[in-house]
């Protein structure tokens, strides 16, 4: 398995096709993947580590209106024949992806239906998600939106812990930062997390989502109503990520974003 749930649905033919010409690309913790209103250069499939889908206001900060980790793909809207990126996207966790580049997406895409289906399948559940998360900082409190950051989080995560400060926290959820110390000291008191010098560990994860508002569980059913994936889809050996030309190959600046 590649650890990106989109590429491991694709047929074995359509997977091989598409990693011979990918790289695997390196994110890092603050890296600046794409920028509003700029072309996207690439398809990334996060295998691990997560994103922030950000959208920028004038005179205010960045508000995240999403996340993205190994259940999806940034770039999707080159399928539709729009290089600009809808949002600015800037890496929460540090991982890894595979890199189609847009090139090379086009020349594809004739002859690899599930990844057509696929992608526009991915882009529907976005925009559902993006909805969601607009009401979301509406209309609900800032501990059970907190709460659910946090298992978004988790769910993109290597295990029950992951590194974020209160002040990235304070940015993502638009409030300020002494919001963030009360709502994470509530749930600290409450046994559902740990949190100790910028690393949050999920202790009781029931109780984390019996204290999130409803629309983390909303986005779980758009992502699993939207994708249809198959149950228990039988898994396949793990194709080499890079192809052997690609591998023998420096990584310049220009592949390292969208």
């Amino acid at each position: 398995m590649t650890g990106n749930h989109l590429l491991d649905h694709l047929p074995a033919a359509e997977l091989r096709r598409l990693l011979a010409q990918s790289v695997s690309l390196p994110l890092l913790s603050g890296q600046q993947l794409a920028t509003q209103g700029l072309p996207s250069r690439a398809l990334l499939f996060p295998m691990q580590g997560f994103v922030s889908l950000m959208t920028p206001l004038d005179g205010h900060a960045p508000l995240q209106v999403g996340m993205v980790g190994r259940e999806g793909v940034l770039g999707a809207q080159l399928l539709l024949g729009v290089a600009a990126s809808s949002l600015t996207v800037l890496v929460q966790q540090e991982g890894q992806a595979v890199s189609l580049p847009a090139a090379e997406l086009r020349r594809q895409l004739p002859t690899s239906p599930a990844l057509r289906r696929l992608l526009m399948r991915y882009l529907a559940v976005q925009l559902r998600q993006v909805a969601t998360a607009a009401a979301c900082l509406c209309f609900h409190a800032l501990q059970a939106r907190l709460a659910r950051w946090l298992l978004m989080g988790q769910d993109r995560a290597t295990g029950d812990g992951f590194a974020v400060t209160q002040e990235a926290l304070a940015l993502r959820l638009g409030v300020r930062r002494v919001g963030v110390t009360v709502a994470a000291g509530s749930l600290q008191q409450a046994g559902l997390i740990r949190y100790h010098r910028g690393w949050v560990t999920v202790c009781d994860r029931a109780g984390l989502e019996a204290a999130a508002c409803d629309c983390y569980a909303r986005d779980q059913a758009s992502y699993r109503q939207g994708m249809a994936f198959p149950p228990q889809a039988a898994p396949r050996r793990a194709v080499a990520l890079m192809s052997t030309r690609a591998a023998t190959l420096a990584i310049d600046a220009d592949r390292m974003s969208l």
